[in-house]
Formats: structure tokens, C-alpha cells, sequence
């Protein structure tokens, strides 16, 4: 198999993840008990650089800031996916370099996550790896 199917079953892939991590992030299960701590993320106002914030907002931001980097992935992916080989093999530091950064995504999962998120990043990971490798050929 080429680079580029590669590339885009993960670029599907990645786009699967943010849809899912957006609708999901911020949901609350009352069987984990956590509502008295989001019900206080929530209401405890601070100044913070003259905007008045909670740790809520702060959760949400970063959240989404993961959401937003989903979907540059995806697209990157897939625009990798598209270029001739020649391109591909000329640009493969930058597909080293998503593929490292999902590297790192995965071990973050496995450590902080649970099995949704784990099972994505190591097939996103696999994917853009064997990718990047191929990427290296021209023919």
C-alpha cells in the first residue's frame, strides 16, 4: 500500500476523534460522583487578567484548544494524503513530525484517559507512521 491511504484513513480517523472529544468532553456521568466538584468549577468566579474566569472555562478552553488541534490534524493528514510522492518524500519532516506529536498524544492517553481516546491515538499514531514511512519512497 502508498502513503496516502494511509494519510487518509487517518485524516477520517482524526476527524472521528474531535467530533467525539467535542460532544464529549464536557459531559458529566452522575455514577462518577463528580458534580459537586463541576458545580464548583463552575460557580467560583476569579479575576483573571482582568476577565472574571472560572476553572470551568479554563477546562472548556483547553478542551476545545484539543478539539481545534483534532481538526488541523485531520486536515493536514488528508492534504498530505494528496500530495505526489515526490512532494511527499520532499515534506517528510513535517509528517515525521505529526506522527511523533500523536506519539506523544497516545502515551498521554494510555496515562490520564480511558479506552476511547487510547484506541484512537494508537490507531491514529499507527497510521501516520506507517504513513510517514512511506512517505520516504518516491515510487
Amino acid at each position: 500500500m502508498k502513503a496516502p491511504i494511509f494519510y487518509r484513513i487517518a485524516a477520517v480517523l482524526l476527524l472521528l476523534f474531535a467530533a467525539g472529544h467535542t460532544f464529549g468532553f464536557r459531559q458529566n456521568n452522575p455514577a462518577w460522583g463528580a458534580g459537586a466538584v463541576l458545580g464548583l468549577m463552575q460557580s467560583i468566579h476569579f479575576d483573571a487578567q482582568g476577565f472574571s474566569r472560572t476553572y470551568w472555562d479554563f477546562f472548556s478552553a483547553f478542551g476545545l484548544f484539543f478539539s481545534v488541534f483534532l481538526l488541523f490534524a485531520a486536515v493536514l493528514a488528508w492534504l498530505l494524503g494528496g500530495l505526489p510522492a515526490e512532494t511527499l518524500a520532499c515534506v517528510r519532516s513535517i509528517a515525521w513530525a505529526l506522527a511523533i506529536c500523536f506519539v506523544a498524544v497516545t502515551a498521554v492517553s494510555w496515562r490520564y484517559a480511558f479506552t476511547t481516546p487510547i484506541v484512537f491515538s494508537t490507531l491514529i499514531t499507527v497510521y501516520l507512521t506507517v504513513a510517514a514511512w512511506l512517505s520516504a519512497k518516491t515510487n
